[in-house]
C-alpha cells in the first residue's frame, strides 16, 4: 500500500491582495480559503496526510482560526521558508524524516492553498497517474494568442502548445526528495521544474479552468462564484 501525502503551501504573505492578513486566511463562503483546500484533499478517495506550511509567525493564528472556525481535519503544520522552494523542501524533509528516507512507495502531491476550487476527483486522478507517469501537473490550454520575448522584441507561439500549469504537481517521493537536495535557482518556478532539471520528464494532466488560484482581490468573487455553481 503507497503512502499519499499532500503538501498545501501557505506560506505566502500575499501582498498582491492589498491586504494585511495573507490572501490563504481571507473568507470565502464564510471561512478562510486554506479551510476549503484542506477539505477537498481531505475527501478524496485514498486517505492523504496533509501538510500545511505556513509561516512560523502564523502559528498560533491558525490554531485561533481552528478553534473558531471548528475546523476538524487532520493535518499537520510545517514551518515555511524564506522561498517557496525551501517550504516545499522543509515538507519533503519532514515526510522523508518520518518515513526514514524510504519514499519509493510514497507519493507526494504539492499544492497552492490559494486554490481553494480544485476537486476531489481531480486530486485522485492526479496521484492515479503518478503511479504511471513518475512526475504530473495539472494544467490547462492556453485559451489567449501568446507572444514571447521583451517589449521590443517578441514573436507568436502557437497556442495549440502552450499550457497554463496549476496545482496539484504530484511526484513519485524518492524523486521528489532528490530533486529538492538540489541548490535552489531562478529557473524554478514551480514544483516541477525542479524535477525536470534532474532529466525527468513532466506529463500534463488536463486540469480544469475553475481550480484557479486567488491572487487579486476580484478573484475571491469569481471564486464565490464558482462555489454558488
Amino acid at each position: 500500500m503507497q503512502n499519499r501525502y499532500a503538501i498545501i503551501v501557505a506560506g505566502g504573505s500575499g501582498n498582491r491582495m492589498k491586504s494585511e492578513l495573507p490572501k490563504q486566511f481571507l473568507l470565502l463562503n464564510g471561512k478562510p480559503i486554506v479551510m476549503h483546500t484542506l477539505e477537498r484533499f481531505a475527501d478524496t478517495e485514498r486517505k492523504l496526510q496533509l501538510i500545511l506550511i505556513l509561516h512560523a509567525n502564523m502559528f498560533s493564528f491558525w490554531n485561533e482560526l481552528c478553534e473558531k472556525y471548528g475546523f476538524k481535519v487532520p493535518h499537520t503544520v510545517i514551518a515555511g521558508g524564506e522561498t517557496r522552494f525551501q517550504s516545499v523542501r522543509n515538507g519533503i524533509n519532514y515526510i522523508a524524516e518520518r518515513q526514514q528516507q524510504f519514499l519509493d512507495n510514497t507519493l507526494i502531491a504539492i499544492h497552492d492553498a490559494a486554490r481553494p476550487l480544485i476537486t476531489s476527483e481531480m486530486i485522485d486522478l492526479c496521484f492515479e497517474q503518478t503511479i504511471v507517469h513518475t512526475a504530473t501537473v495539472a494544467a490547462v490550454p492556453s485559451t489567449n494568442s501568446i507572444r514571447h520575448g521583451s517589449i521590443e522584441e517578441n514573436k507568436a507561439w502557437d497556442r495549440e502548445k502552450v499550457w497554463v500549469v496549476q496545482t496539484p504537481q504530484t511526484f513519485q517521493g524518492d524523486i521528489l526528495h532528490k530533486a529538492f537536495q538540489q541548490d535552489e535557482l531562478s529557473t524554478f518556478t514551480d514544483d516541477a521544474s525542479v524535477v525536470e532539471k534532474l532529466g525527468y520528464s513532466i506529463h500534463l494532466i488536463l486540469g480544469d479552468y475553475r481550480n484557479i488560484k486567488i491572487t487579486f482581490p476580484e478573484d475571491i468573487s469569481i471564486a464565490q462564484l464558482y462555489l454558488n455553481h
